[in-house]
This record gives structure tokens, C-alpha cells and sequence, in this order.
């Protein structure tokens, strides 16, 4: 699978290399951004797969009952 933290690093080496074969910056930049918005249409959009197994998070609780707990106790 694709990793993001994988893609972006490869994707500014290939255009540091490729931008320094035909020393123009300008192709560094571009390849730099297009792996960055291939990066991002892999990742942020909802994708089925990705919602097949949510993740279940803690319920909320109320910010008073930290307070409460540690009155309650006794030394």
C-alpha cells in the first residue's frame, strides 16, 4: 500500500535528482507538487476501504469528573 510518509520524501529525491540532471529548479518544484497532490488524492478522500473498519475512539467524558474522582479519595 501507499504510505504518505513514504511518498512525499521519494517524491522530493526523484525531483532534487531530476531537477539537478537538467538544472532547472522549476522540475524539482513540479515534481514536488505533483507527488504532493497525488499524496493527497490517496489519502484525504473517504474511500470505501478506508471505512470499512473505522477506528473506535473513547467516549467523551464530562471535564468535572478528573476533579471529582480525586476529591472522593482519601489519604
Amino acid at each position: 500500500t501507499l504510505n504518505i510518509f513514504h511518498s512525499i520524501p521519494t517524491q522530493r529525491i526523484i525531483g532534487f535528482i531530476y531537477g539537478c540532471i537538467t538544472k532547472q529548479f522549476r522540475w524539482t518544484v513540479y515534481i514536488v507538487m505533483a507527488g504532493f497532490a497525488l499524496s493527497c488524492s490517496l489519502t484525504l478522500p473517504p474511500w470505501p476501504r478506508y471505512r470499512r473498519s473505522p477506528l473506535k475512539w473513547l467516549p467523551v467524558q464530562e471535564s468535572g469528573t478528573e476533579e471529582k474522582k480525586s476529591a472522593d479519595r482519601k489519604p
